[in-house]
C-alpha cells in the first residue's frame, strides 16, 4: 500500500469516532495511531490542578435525539457526532419549540451545514443543526422529545500521547498537535494523524542530531496540563511546531513564532523556498492553538506552524463541511513532505563562531586580502570577498546559520558555504 492509500484508509478509520478533550473516543483514536507509531498514553485525572486550570471530569455520549410527537428521529447523534454541543449535560424531557430554540445553534453562513459549539466549562446543554432541520423543527407545533444520554464522570481522565525520539543531543524540538474535535477532517483530524506519520518517519532515521518530543494532546486544556506536569523538560526546549490543518486542498501557509528574529522562522521560508512553493505568511498573534501555551512567558518556546488551509481561514471551518471531501491523503502527504524537509533543514543545520570575536581579524596575516583590486564577482551581486569574508566574520556568533547568512546578505548559500569552509580552514571560524 502506497503512504497516500495508507494515510487515506486511516482517515477513513478514525473520522467518525467522537473525541472532544475527554473521553473514550480520545483513547481508541490514539489506540489507532499506536499502529503507526510506538507512541505512549499517559492519564491525567479529572480534577487535578494544572496552574490556572482544572482537568474537567470525563465527557461520555451514549446517544442524543430529538424527535417529534410520533417518535421520528429529527436529529440523530448517531449520524453526526457534531449534532450536539460539546460537553452537554444528560437530559431527558419533552418541551415545545419554543422552550428548545435557545438550545439550537446553527450557522446562516453555510446554512446547510452543522455548526460546531462547545460548552467545556460551563454546565448546559445544546443541539446543533442545519438550517433546514432548524425550520423544520420550528415547523411542528406538537411537543418535541429531546434525549441526551451523556456522563460527566468525576473519576475520570484525560488522555493524552507521547513520544520521545532521542538524537545525539539531549537537546530537544517539541512536535504537538491536538485532537479534542469530533468529525472535523482539516481541524484536526489532519493534523493528528499527520503527525504520526513524522513521527515514524523520524524514527526510520538512524542518526538524528535532535531528540524530538512529540505529544498529542486535547487543544488548550491537554497542552496546559502537558506543560504542568512536565515544566522542566518544557522549559529547556527552544524551539517546536504546532501541527494543524494540514489536509486541505488550498494554499500553504505558515505562522511565524512570538519571535520573528528566531531562527525558525528563516528555515520555514528557506524550506518553502528551496520547493518553490508560494505562502502566506501570518504573523504572531495571541490567538490560534497551542502555541500560546508553549509561547508562555514561563516557556517562551518558539513554535511555529505550517498549514495547508489554515483554521479560521476556509469557509467549511467548524461546521460539518470540514470533511472527508475537503481532505485526503493526497494532500496529508503533500504537508507530511514539507514538515520532513523542514526537519532535515534542522538536523543539517551549520552553525559557525567567530574564533577571533576581539575586534576586526587582520586579513592579510590569513592570506584573505587581495593584493590588487578588481575583486568584485557578478555571483557575489556586487560583494567583493572581501565583503563576504567581513559579513561571516560579523555575523557567526554561534546563532546564525549558513541559510541564515545567506537571506541576511543576500548571496547564494553554496557561496556562503565555500566561503565558511574556507574561513574554517584558517582558523577564524570554528563549528559548534
Amino acid at each position: 500500500m502506497s503512504l497516500v492509500s495508507e494515510i487515506d484508509s486511516y482517515l477513513k478509520e478514525l473520522f467518525p469516532i467522537a473525541r472532544s478533550i475527554t473521553g473514550l473516543g480520545n483513547r481508541e483514536s490514539l489506540k489507532i495511531l499506536q499502529r503507526i507509531a510506538p507512541l505512549q498514553v499517559e492519564e491525567y485525572k479529572s480534577g487535578k490542578s494544572v496552574y490556572d486550570w482544572i482537568i474537567p471530569d470525563e465527557w461520555n455520549v451514549k446517544d442524543a435525539w430529538i424527535k417529534d410527537s410520533f417518535g421520528n428521529k429529527i436529529i440523530d447523534y448517531k449520524e453526526c457526532n457534531i449534532h450536539i454541543v460539546g460537553y452537554s449535560i444528560p437530559v431527558h424531557t419533552t418541551m415545545n419549540f419554543k422552550e428548545l430554540r435557545p438550545k439550537l445553534f446553527y450557522d446562516n453562513r453555510i446554512p446547510d451545514s452543522i455548526p460546531y459549539r462547545t460548552s467545556y466549562y460551563h454546565k448546559d446543554y445544546g443541539f446543533c443543526v442545519t438550517k433546514k432541520q432548524y425550520e423544520k423543527l420550528k415547523s411542528i407545533n406538537t411537543p418535541l422529545e429531546i434525549k441526551i444520554e451523556s456522563e460527566l464522570d468525576p473519576n475520570g481522565s484525560m488522555t493524552i500521547g507521547e513520544l520521545l525520539i532521542p538524537g545525539a543531543s539531549k537537546q530537544e524540538i517539541l512536535i504537538s498537535t491536538y485532537f479534542c474535535h469530533p468529525q472535523l477532517a482539516n481541524d484536526n483530524l489532519s493534523g493528528f494523524l499527520m503527525t504520526a506519520f513524522l513521527a515514524r518517519k523520524l524514527l526510520e532515521k538512524k542518526d538524528l542530531k535532535y531528540s524530538y518530543r512529540i505529544v498529542w494532546v486535547p487543544e488548550t486544556i491537554g497542552a496546559i496540563s502537558y506543560c504542568s506536569v512536565n515544566e522542566k523538560q518544557m522549559k529547556d526546549i527552544d524551539m517546536g511546531l504546532v501541527i494543524t490543518t494540514v489536509g486541505g486542498s488550498g494554499s500553504f501557509g505558515y505562522k511565524q513564532s512570538f519571535n520573528i528574529e528566531h531562527p525558525i522562522n528563516r528555515i520555514v521560508e528557506s524550506t518553502f523556498m528551496d520547493s518553490s512553493i508560494d505562502f502566506i505568511k501570518y504573523q504572531w498573534d495571541i490567538h490560534g492553538s497551542d502555541e500560546r501555551q508553549y509561547s508562555s512567558k514561563a516557556f517562551s518556546i518558539n513554535t511555529i506552524t505550517i498549514s495547508k488551509d489554515k483554521y479560521y481561514e476556509y469557509p467549511q471551518y467548524h461546521t460539518s463541511s470540514d470533511d472527508l471531501s475537503l481532505v485526503n491523503g493526497s494532500q496529508i502527504y503533500d504537508s507530511l513532505k514539507i514538515y520532513l524537509q523542514l526537519i532535515e533543514k534542522f538536523e543539517n543545520r551549520v552553525l559557525y563562531k567567530n574564533t577571533n570575536p576581539y575586534c576586526e581579524a587582520f586579513l592579510s596575516k590569513h592570506d584573505l586580502y587581495p593584493k590588487e583590486g578588481g575583486t568584485l564577482r557578478p555571483k557575489l551581486k556586487g560583494k567583493s570577498e572581501v565583503d563576504v569574508i567581513l559579513w561571516l566574520l560579523f555575523l557567526c556568533d554561534g546563532s546564525m546559520s549558513v541559510e541564515d547568512i545567506s537571506l541576511k546578505i543576500g548571496i547564494d548559500k553554496e557561496i556562503i558555504n565555500d566561503f565558511s569552509i574556507r574561513l574554517e580552514n584558517k582558523g577564524l571560524l570554528k563549528k559548534v
